[in-house]
């Protein structure tokens, strides 16, 4: 009787086994943004972003992203003795920007490690009207007609796994170049899916 129940079960863990295995083909996720441009007196920027990735082997895989910092709001205070008022101003100045390249892993686990170059663009646009998606999709529409700027990415992070949800930590320098090569720390977080 133990027999017939323990040959059921060996046959279920060596088909699962492989389908556990089989969900190291790659990742979809999204995160939120964080942007400090050094060479704008330190003007942190904030967006939202997503990424699409596919693994080669357990170590090695390409990774695609895009993401769009909304504009900053920023304060002027006024010396004048008499009123001594204090302004809050828009920058109305955006970052789209969107990168390509490997990615190196520590292997398989629920806590692992992770390093990337990557390169790409970064497209910086002044627009006074309000983010939403269609100047986010306007933003997009037009990048071939606006100043685009080549990006070199290096950087690494953290990911942890329950199952095929996790959450992932990137932090990195994202250098883009413009007369010069300018450095930014750049940093997101989000929710990650493998498959």
């Amino acid at each position: 009787m133990k027999r017939l129940f323990l040959m059921p079960l060996a046959i279920a863990t060596a088909l699962v086994a492989p389908a556990a295995s089989a969900q190291e083909h790659g990742q979809v996720g999204v995160f939120a943004d964080y942007l400090r441009l050094n060479q704008t007196n330190d003007t942190n920027l904030v967006g939202l972003g997503g990424r699409l990735g596919f693994n080669a082997n357990r170590y090695f895989g390409l990774e695609g992203e895009l993401s769009y910092d909304f504009s900053q709001a920023f304060t002027e205070a006024f010396t004048d003795p008499i009123t001594g008022s204090v302004t809050l101003v828009r920058t109305n100045m955006r970052v789209l920007h969107g990168m390509f390249g490997p990615i190196l892993t520590t292997g398989h686990g629920p806590i692992r490690a992770f390093f990337t170059v990557k390169g790409g663009f970064m497209n910086f646009r002044f627009d006074s009207r309000p983010a939403t998606f269609a100047t986010f999709a306007s933003s997009v529409e037009d990048l071939r007609a606006t100043n685009v700027n080549a990006v070199l990415y290096p950087g690494g992070g953290l990911e942890g796994h329950l199952g095929p949800f996790g959450l992932r930590l990137d932090v990195g320098d994202e250098i883009y170049f413009n007369n010069g090569a300018h450095h930014n720390l750049r940093v997101a977080f989000g929710p990650i899916f493998r498959f």
